[in-house]
């Protein structure tokens, strides 16, 4: 009697359908919903579709992964409202921020002039990005440390010690005698 093992075979045909199927075709399928989606969310024709392009970057990524055709629209639909809701919450933290600063800001205060710090600047400029962002949080935006780690989306231990190696960089960079 011979047995034939069918379900593997079907099984292969399942988790390539997404891949035989092309991300351009999934593309061509799903983006004029993708765009109404967005358009509902943003309620803007051009956020909406900085919206699905950037869903559509994102399920780019992971495409590979997807198992099957049906799978695609819920993941696409899934990440524009989470991009959505993520532009929100950054959006709500930089309103917070500006309320803040602008209640601590006092008339008269003398702005700082970079363009005397030329030597400053050119080595701030020298650091990693997230160094760099450390820095300017700290010395010229003035927050506290624990706003500085909630906008860099970390934590305030994390943040000191990012802190330190930029200014012990910054330090060497400067030549050590500042």
């Amino acid at each position: 009697m011979e047995r034939t093992i069918e379900r593997p075979a079907e099984r292969r045909t399942e988790e390539r359908s997404v891949t035989d199927h092309g991300f351009e075709a999934m593309y061509r399928t799903y983006s004029r919903n993708a765009l109404s989606l967005a358009y509902l969310l943003t309620g803007d024709r051009l956020q909406a579709e900085d919206l699905m392009q950037d869903a559509f970057v994102k399920v780019g990524g992971a495409f590979g992964h997807i198992r099957s055709r049906d799978a695609f629209w819920p993941y696409l639909r899934r990440t524009i409202v989470n991009l959505h809701n993520s532009g929100l919450r950054r959006l709500r933290l930089e309103r917070a921020h500006i309320k803040r600063t602008a209640d601590s800001v006092r008339e008269g205060t003398p702005e700082i002039d970079i363009a005397a710090s030329v030597d400053v600047w050119r080595a701030i400029q020298q650091l990693p990005s997230r160094q760099r962002a450390a820095i300017v949080l700290r010395f010229y935006e003035d927050l506290t440390e624990a706003d500085a780690a909630v906008l860099m989306r970390c934590s305030t231990a994390a943040y000191k010690s990012l802190l330190s190696r930029a200014t012990t960089a910054m330090r060497e960079l400067m030549g050590g005698s500042r």
